[in-house]
């Protein structure tokens, strides 16, 4: 458990600066699997499961944290497998609630 994962979201309409490089990579050690995209304003993982249910069950997971935190991602999913993307599209890239959220996340896939 990373002190991300025990932290909640702050509200984002944007008006803030996004993460800069620098924070953001100070961050991403704590969300252990996950990387930057090239253009540096998001950040993704995927995941594979022993089938579609299993599947699901993590998809509905990550749909209860995004409703708690009020924060959602975009989700690729298939018979086996979840790619999860955070971005804030509010401030076009990163902010902190991305990396609380991918923390919340990676303890799902540890438990599915």
């Amino acid at each position: 458990m990373t002190e991300l994962s025990n932290i909640r979201c702050v509200g984002c309409e944007g008006g803030i600066p996004a993460l800069t490089k620098e924070e953001i990579n100070q961050l991403l050690p704590e969300v252990s699997g996950w990387e930057v995209d090239p253009n540096g304003k998001s950040i993704r993982r995927r995941f594979t499961f022993k089938g579609f249910y299993k599947t699901m069950a993590f998809v509905n997971a990550i749909a209860w944290i995004a409703n708690t935190e009020n924060h959602h991602p975009d989700m690729e999913v298939g018979y086996n497998y979840c790619l999860v993307k955070y971005t804030t599209h509010a401030v076009d890239g990163l902010t902190k609630n991305d990396f609380i959220c991918a923390a919340k996340v990676n303890e799902l896939g540890a438990v599915v």
